[in-house]
């Protein structure tokens, strides 16, 4: 199977480069895989497709503001991206610039309430370096931190909340997963009042989920690894409703990795930690998964293939030209789309 196969046109101001003002606001377009039907609604009309018994799976990971700027002690500027925490003070960070940054080197953050040190070169060029501080080291992030934007926005963002979905809750995550960020806390009250039941999973979202695909053909793409868990109460929801042949849906691609990376054949899930580099694209099986709500991806992505593997490729294409054509809003601060 072809990379180029996941290509679209997409003109450059469709990227949305700010969040829209009310997050359940941005438009929904829903896909019906039986119908193959395409609607064009409002997000927080979501509500009307949803049914009591359902299970909301989102994921309630929260982005830390991982990108520092400081100085070597030589007064050179730098920049660092923590990527994950190793152990304690320890972490792997993208470094910049990287040929200046050697083993040894130390560098201030912040006036010096946060100082670094490199202790290794990592594969891949990653480094890892050990922090120290005073105090709480979550909170130096939110004083002198800055939210890691994808590559693809470029406007600088007014609130760091609006990179961040309503209901996270545990650090850990350079990136948002944006599906969530259309949710606000009186939709998720409404949502409950109807009887759908709202069930969490943890994954922390790495860097690597902007990272192109470079191999020519899908099969031979590496996917990078996410750490994930999911507690027995959020289980239990999801396995009752298999029970009960009511429908499991996940917000975002995120959630849906971590459902189908557990899941046995029978749909059935249990706790887990773990790590996962699952790799979902057209002629896969989903075993847990009944729907999916989730933003407009970038041409030839594995979240497009993802949604392709779900909906089929040339429904997925001819919603997304549709998209193109109806000036839909793309990528993490862009419009949502429900797949059923």
């Amino acid at each position: 199977m072809k990379v180029s196969d996941f290509n679209y046109e997409l003109p450059e101001e469709l990227i949305a480069q700010t969040p829209i003002e009310k997050r359940d606001e941005s438009r929904l377009m829903v896909l019906d895989r039986q119908k193959q039907t395409i609607e064009h609604k409002k997000f927080k009309d979501i509500i009307n497709y949803l049914e009591p018994g359902d299970v909301l799976v989102r994921n309630n990971t929260k982005v830390i503001p991982a990108r520092l700027y400081g100085k070597k002690e030589t007064g050179a500027n730098v920049e660092f991206l923590l990527l994950n925490n190793i152990e304690g003070d320890i972490w792997e960070c993208i470094v910049r610039p990287g040929n200046k940054l050697h083993v040894g080197v130390k560098v201030i953050f912040g006036d010096g309430i946060l100082k670094a040190e490199i202790l290794e070169t990592m594969p891949g060029g990653t480094r890892k370096v050990k922090f120290e501080y005073k105090g709480i080291f979550n909170e130096i992030l939110d004083k002198i931190g800055l939210m890691p934007l994808p590559p693809y926005i470029h406007e600088q963002l007014k609130e760091k909340d609006r990179y961040q979905t309503v209901y996270a809750k545990y650090n850990g995550s350079a990136a948002a997963p944006t599906a969530g960020l259309h949710f606000t806390p009186e939709l998720l009250k409404k949502i409950e009042e109807k009887g759908v039941i709202i069930a969490n999973v943890t994954l922390h979202v790495g860097i690597g989920t902007f990272r192109p695909v470079k191999e020519e053909t899908v099969e031979a793409h590496q996917m990078h690894s996410e750490h994930f868990y999911i507690k027995k109460e959020d289980v239990e929801k999801i396995n009752n409703a298999k029970e009960n042949g009511k429908r499991v849906i996940a917000v975002g691609t995120t959630s849906c990795r971590v459902l189908e990376t557990i899941a046995d054949e029978s749909g059935k899930v249990s706790e887990t930690e773990g790590d996962t580099q699952i790799f979902i694209y057209p002629g896969y099986k989903f075993k847990c998964l009944d729907g999916l709500i989730t933003n407009f991806h970038l041409p030839e992505s594995t979240l497009l293939m993802l949604v392709s593997a779900l909906a089929g490729k040339d429904y997925i294409m001819k919603a997304y030209n549709e998209a193109v054509k109806e000036k839909y809003r793309f990528f993490s601060f862009g419009d949502a789309m429900f797949i059923q």
